[in-house]
């Protein structure tokens, strides 16, 4: 897969078949999309091609603070579109002036220009340019002067609920972990740095290695305890993972921190892993005692590793 990160670089094309998004997520509706993309672009012989961006245009355009919780990394999304099977990946900068192009500029300098598209597809809610003005509609009327196939593709719905980004990241914010997994069609993790922190893992006999995500606007899971699974350096490592604030001890700060079944966490300190959400176990809750924790600690091993047999199947 060939991956420009700069409009200036781009190398253009004699055709493809294309399409663009911010693919938050890259969630099981993006993926038909993309999909569709990719096999017509083989049908027809022509690269498929991706248009994204980065930072998220939410980041730029919205001045307020915090900002928008992101549920993928560039990294990971160039990953899974590799895996997908696209030709070209256009990763746009997004900035103020940018955001200033108005929907014709867009299509007609940034795409036909350099990729002479063949075939463009794209979301139902998809919009660009200025204001967001490139509505469907408006590429609809574009595609059909400038004699481009147009492709708009419904949204992937299950159990009556359509899969969007915004449901993925409430689910994820909730807790579900689980559920957000099957919509994105991908098990929800994010690479992190693995961090030293105060030890209080080893004096329960639960050794714990804390974590910070790469990408500083990741967005978290609900606090709470999760069975989780670790890769590192192509292993996979399985264990429990806690994130909060450690309320037994009255600590305060919050921390995130796994301790896995089968491995001494010393060789991981400052490797960068990716950290992957398989269930949630339970809420985060203060207990009367260090030895309550202890037993509760015990009884969450136990129920991870119950659950362990259908991921190790």
């Amino acid at each position: 897969m060939e991956v420009f990160r700069s409009i200036d670089l781009i190398q253009p094309t004699e055709s493809s078949v294309l399409t663009m998004g911010s693919f938050d997520g890259l969630h099981r509706g993006h993926q038909q999309i993309i999909r569709q993309a990719v096999t017509q672009g083989k049908v027809l012989d022509i690269p498929s091609v991706v248009l994204t961006f980065d930072p998220h245009p939410r980041h730029i355009l919205d001045k307020s603070s915090p900002k928008l919780p992101l549920i993928i990394s560039i990294d990971k999304k160039l990953k899974l579109l590799e895996d997908l099977g696209v030709d070209i990946v256009l990763v746009i900068p997004f900035t103020d002036d940018f955001s200033l192009w108005s929907p014709d500029r867009f299509l007609k300098e940034l795409i036909v220009e350099n990729f002479n598209p063949n075939h463009i597809i794209i979301g139902y809610d998809h919009h660009f340019g200025l204001n967001r003005e490139g509505s469907p509609d408006y590429l609809t009327a574009f595609c059909r002067e400038a004699g481009i196939k147009l492709d708009i593709v419904a949204p992937v719905s299950d159990q009556g609920i359509h899969i969007s980004s915004s449901h993925i990241r409430t689910l994820l914010q909730d807790g579900f972990v689980r559920r957000a997994s099957f919509e994105l069609g991908w098990i929800y993790g994010f690479q992190a740095r693995v961090v030293h922190g105060a030890g209080r893992g080893r004096t329960l006999n639960f050794p714990t290695a804390n974590f910070v995500p790469l990408e500083k606007n990741q967005l978290l899971p609900k606090s709470g305890t999760y069975l989780t699974r670790g890769r590192v350096h192509g292993h996979l490592l399985y264990g429990m993972c806690n994130l909060g604030v450690r309320p037994t001890f009255n600590e305060g700060e919050y921390v995130m921190e796994v301790h896995f079944f089968d491995n001494d966490i010393d060789g991981l300190y400052d490797q960068t892993i990716m950290i992957e959400f398989l269930e949630r176990i339970r809420a985060e809750r203060k207990f009367p005692s260090k030895e309550a924790l202890i037993e509760q600690l015990n009884m969450d091993r136990e129920n991870c590793l119950k659950l362990l047999e259908k991921y190790r199947r």
